[in-house]
């Protein structure tokens, strides 16, 4: 007995002694986020009664995106966690079989029968004091499989009850998109800067082939004398938030795939991801234009604009001057069902994010580096 407690012990010295805290950060990310899309969905319910609906609901769909973007994170953490428990437990299933023996044999012959040795009394009592000693190391290998175990079984339930609300949480998500578009078509609040030029803007639409052409088009168009101060877009240099949520795919002349470099940052997004203004800005052109989709132009300073292309929907009107936060779209595709989004968190990556922003800002009828104002992460 005590030469296989020994040889036990000597096994179980190889085994992976840190099992408990790796399940720390996914499983409270989760419950982050399952208490966002919770938050959220209150949320929903005062907006419709709220004084401003449009930032009510802006808000709300932000913390939809937020939760939807912790849950995401939480699940593909647990995933890689048990996956890397699976791995372990293959690898060490012959050490982990022995010690259950030990234990079972341990705990079915009584202690007084353990302790006996032929040699006699003495041995019986060098014997005692050996599984003395080994006794405590194989306890707290016990200990260990067992939190092991017990942390699968919680990575294994977090994932299995996360369909309800993922489900709740998309379907949140949706509902605050179709209000927030209602609430900004029923708007008539808003201040203006100046009055649209549909015409003017025809013409321009009509004679431009590049999209640089026809911003600088758009520069030289007269408008009201009343526009944003540039301090205060220039004092936000590099601070600003990007106006959807999502992972730089190309920087500033760039090239791409094709070897063709543009003068803006490429955005990967999830579908339907709420686009907002960064900082106050009037609305100088919305709509489609050429092949870019449709396209939201801000004015957040004089002699300054801000392009966001890419779009699936756009709202607002010439002229009107929004503050910072102001939604001013929707990108495209459609919300994934709850399948296909644990299908992402399994495959990892970027796979879930389908669409693309592209944003560009010129000043003085020439383009610049959007990364001098915008916080920028890059997968």
């Amino acid at each position: 007995m005590i030469r296989r407690a020994g040889l036990i012990l000597c096994l179980l010295s190889g085994l992976c002694t840190t099992v408990a805290s790796a399940a720390t950060d996914p499983v409270l990310t989760a419950r982050r986020a399952a208490q966002m899309l919770d938050q959220a969905a209150l949320a929903l319910q005062q907006a419709d009664g709220a004084h401003d609906r449009v930032a009510a609901l802006t808000r709300t769909i932000s913390a939809y995106e937020e939760g939807l973007v912790a849950i995401r994170e939480g699940l593909r953490c647990a995933a890689i966690r048990e996956q890397a428990i699976r791995l372990e437990f293959d690898a060490r299933r012959e050490e982990v079989s022995r010690l259950i023996g030990v234990l079972q044999t341990m705990q079915r012959d009584p202690e007084t029968l353990l302790l006996l040795h032929p040699s006699g009394p003495v041995g019986t009592a060098r014997a005692g004091m050996m599984l003395s000693e080994v006794t405590p190391a194989i306890q707290a290998r016990a200990e260990e499989l067992r939190a092991t175990l017990e942390e699968l079984t919680l990575l294994r339930a977090l994932q299995e009850s996360a369909a309800g609300t993922l489900a709740a949480g998309l379907s949140g998500a949706q509902a605050a998109r179709t209000r927030l578009s209602q609430a900004i078509s029923e708007r008539t609040d808003l201040p203006r800067r100046f009055a649209a030029e549909p015409e003017k803007l025809r013409q321009l639409l009509e004679s431009s082939d590049t999209l640089e052409s026809f911003a600088s088009g758009l520069t030289s168009l007269q408008g009201d004398a009343t526009r944003p101060a540039p301090a205060g877009f220039d004092a936000a240099r590099g601070a600003l938030p990007l106006p959807v949520q999502g992972t730089l795919l190309r920087r500033y002349d760039e090239a791409d795939a094709a070897g063709i470099r543009h003068p803006g940052l490429l955005i990967a997004t999830r579908p339907l991801a709420l686009v907002t203004t960064p900082a106050p800005a009037t609305i100088r052109y919305r709509g489609p234009l050429l092949d870019y989709g449709n396209v939201m132009i801000l004015e957040p300073a004089g002699d300054t604009l801000l392009v966001l292309a890419g779009l699936s929907q756009v709202y607002g009107e010439v002229g009107e001057v929004l503050p910072a936060g102001a939604p001013v779209g929707l990108m495209g595709g459609a919300d994934p069902k709850v399948s296909a989004f644990l299908e992402n968190v399994a495959e990892g990556g970027g796979s879930d994010r389908s669409e693309t922003l592209y944003i560009e800002i010129r000043q003085g009828n020439a383009p610049v580096d959007p990364a001098q104002w915008f916080r920028l992460t890059k997968e």
